[in-house]
């Protein structure tokens, strides 16, 4: 029982690589009559779990009435979006958002609760460091609008470098990745090489230190709760 469960809610989740928009699509046909499997499989195993369950316990678990909700939402979404499929009105999958709730929720995903349980608790302790962190962006961005907003610089495709607050956060937000460096500063460093200090401090600050914080503090906190769960074992 426990295998199959898995099995299906693996292949519940595996469906957005196939639905639109999708990585290998499929028809709707297809997708819709494999999801309404799973959906019949995850309603028949609460089934099964309610007849060897007291009805005061089973309906007092929070677990149960999350996956049956989970079920009549997707059913509902999936009824929705085949009739607007019909009318050749565009729209969107939003029951997809749920389907990891029945990974979560089943009795078999005992482990799975107690480390989303841990991550839960810990996402309050790192709040702090995340706004210093957005405080850090924000304040980086507002000086850039400064330094670079009234210069007419212009990126390599020819478009207005620096001139909009919150594309300047996205792109400063993405160089905390590192993902779009040099690209991001060479209209600036065209300009002045001296600018180029503007750059390496933001990335200093926020890369070198905000991320590494940030990394300690989810590491430690999550590490402090898994280790209460477990009654003092060691986690490391």
């Amino acid at each position: 029982m426990r295998t199959v469960t898995y099995f299906f809610i693996f292949l519940n989740l595996s469906l957005a690589v196939f639905e639109e928009p999708a990585v290998y699509p499929l028809p709707f046909l297809v997708t819709s009559l494999v999801e309404v499997l799973c959906l019949l499989v995850f309603f028949g195993r609460l089934t099964h779990f309610a007849k060897v369950t007291l009805r005061n316990v089973f309906w007092k678990d929070t677990k149960n009435i999350c996956i049956m909700v989970a079920i009549l939402l997707s059913l509902t979404d999936l009824a929705i979006y085949g009739v607007l499929r019909i009318y050749n009105v565009s729209s969107i999958r939003w029951s997809r958002i749920v389907r990891p709730i029945f990974l979560i929720n089943f009795a078999e995903s005992r482990q799975i609760r107690r480390a989303f349980r841990s991550i839960r608790n810990t996402l309050p302790e790192i709040t702090y460091v995340f706004l210093l962190f957005m405080f850090s962006l924000l304040m980086f961005s507002l000086m850039a609008l400064k330094l670079f907003g009234e210069r007419n610089l212009q990126t390599a495709e020819g478009l207005p470098y620096f001139k909009n607050y919150l594309e300047i956060v996205f792109d400063l937000y993405v160089l905390v990745t590192t993902a779009n460096s040099p690209d991001v500063m060479m209209p600036a460093f065209d300009f002045s090489s001296w600018y180029a200090l503007f750059f390496i401090a933001f990335v200093i600050v926020n890369t070198y230190i905000f991320m590494s914080l940030f990394l300690a503090v989810v590491y430690n906190n999550y590490k402090k709760h898994l280790k209460v769960m477990f009654g003092g074992v060691n986690c490391d």
